[in-house]
């Protein structure tokens, strides 16, 4: 019987779209990165959201440690382990050491930018192999779908997963951000009958068309009524409008429509999107962002790369 379990999103206190998927005979660890947003409203990451996000890193590095199989849907520093990580998102060299020889499943290498490209050659050589090149291939339990665009176009791409045992079909769909038609389109000829995506950075629409608006409208809509459970998070969820926008959609259908820490019947904990609030709230030491990240290089991490 298939178990889901979901690690590490916006609505669970951090950046990212983390998530474990249990079924007979193997124990796969989706996207394990974590951030925190380095600096939302000119604030560094408040000390709570930090303790959250220290959490989550040992959760998911408890996973790896027994984990069957690995999926990189991309590269970007909130969904992989970092060799340069900054001291809010999971560093490879707490990773290592905790594997036990997993299948890894990833997107490819070919077609990045230049950093994308060092993070992907970085994991090789952490992991020592040449990591494989999944796109649109099926192994039996797990298929993998071609690259689909990250977002709006242009903003680079990903790969989604379709994971299914003998009664349930369930699909992560990274960073998709519902803006693509024919990106819904590959989900439903899936049939899942649970999705884990991310939905539109809602918080940042001012930047987009009134037609890119209602395109991410009509194809959540679309997901909402095709799927028993969509869980729509990371992105969305950065934000109250964002979960204005969840709480409209799911009034749309008698299907489940919810955030990550529903599913996981969990308090929402939207620490981002109220950081001024917790500022105001509980006032932070003018040193304490410095003297944690002296912490964090004196246990071993590196903390050369200061943005997701």
């Amino acid at each position: 019987m298939m178990e889901i379990r979901i690690i590490g999103t916006e609505s669970l206190g951090v950046r990212g779209l983390s998530c474990v998927v249990k079924i007979p005979g193997h124990r796969i660890v989706i996207d394990p990165g974590i951030a925190l947003g380095y600096n939302r409203h000119g604030l560094l990451p408040h000390p709570f959201q930090v303790a959250v996000g220290d959490r989550i890193r040992k959760e998911i590095i408890k996973e790896l440690s027994i984990a069957t199989d690995v999926v990189f849907s991309h590269y970007h520093g909130d969904h992989v382990p970092l060799a340069n990580a900054n001291p809010y998102q999971l560093s490879l060299k707490k990773v290592i050491p905790v594997l036990h020889n997993p299948s890894f499943w990833c997107k490819g290498g070919d077609g990045l930018t230049r950093t994308m490209k060092q993070r992907y050659k970085d994991l090789c050589s952490a992991f020592g192999k040449e990591l494989p090149d999944v796109e649109s291939s099926d192994n039996g339990y797990m298929s993998f779908s071609a690259l689909v665009p990250h977002g709006e176009a242009n903003r680079g791409t990903v790969m989604m997963t379709r994971i299914k045992d003998k009664n349930k079909v369930f699909v992560h769909a990274s960073d998709i951000q519902l803006f693509d038609n024919k990106v819904i389109d590959i989900i439903t000829a899936w049939h899942p009958d649970i999705v884990l995506a991310s939905g539109p950075p809602v918080y940042l629409f001012h930047r987009f068309s009134p037609m890119q608006r209602e395109a991410a409208w009509r194809n959540g809509l679309q997901l909402a009524r095709n799927v028993k459970t969509l869980i729509l998070d990371h992105h969305l969820m950065r934000s109250e409008t964002g979960e204005k926008w969840l709480y409209e959609l799911s009034k749309e259908t008698s299907n489940s429509v919810i955030c990550a820490a529903d599913f996981m019947k969990r308090p929402r904990l939207l620490l981002e999107a109220k950081r001024r609030l917790l500022y105001r709230e509980m006032p932070v030491p003018d040193n304490w962002h410095k003297d944690y990240a002296m912490r964090f290089e004196e246990v071993g991490q590196n903390c050369n790369c200061m943005f997701d």
